[in-house]
């Protein structure tokens, strides 16, 4: 089974366009370099439309998360982990992504993750694994 191709505007292409180059860019104000995630058409800050995306560390750590053991998205196949991922570049700066190539066993919250990317067929998704050395 296929899986369905995120859809990308022209406000946060670049942002796929990294993952697919395996990078992890988030958008960033030019002007106050308050971090944006999910992309924004402006920052919701200061309200600058001079946005930006920059390389961020790619390391972070799990905040919550739950194990998916049925799906209603074809595609998605369960069972496999979703989490809310701090990152360290500003407090309160998050992603959502699934935890791959873990041992189910051995997420929690606090486990620090690194980012990593899946390939299926065309589409290239932002993941994390759990780090193999705990800092």
């Amino acid at each position: 089974m296929s899986l369905p191709a995120p859809a990308i505007s022209d406000h946060c292409k670049p942002y796929w366009d990294a993952v697919a180059a395996g990078d992890l860019r988030l958008q960033r104000c030019r002007d106050c370099r308050r971090w944006i995630h999910f992309p924004e058409l402006a920052c919701p800050v200061c309200g600058s439309d001079r946005l930006g995306f920059e390389r961020v560390s790619g390391r972070g750590e799990i905040e919550t998360f739950t194990e998916i053991h049925r799906s209603f998205v074809p595609g998605f196949e369960p069972p496999y982990i979703v989490a809310w991922i701090a990152l360290p570049e500003q407090p309160g700066l998050r992603t959502l992504a699934n935890i791959i190539d873990s041992d189910p066993a051995q997420v929690a919250i606090g486990r620090a993750v690194e980012f990593c990317v899946e390939t299926r067929g065309d589409v290239s998704l932002p993941q994390f694994r759990l780090c193999r050395r705990q800092d």
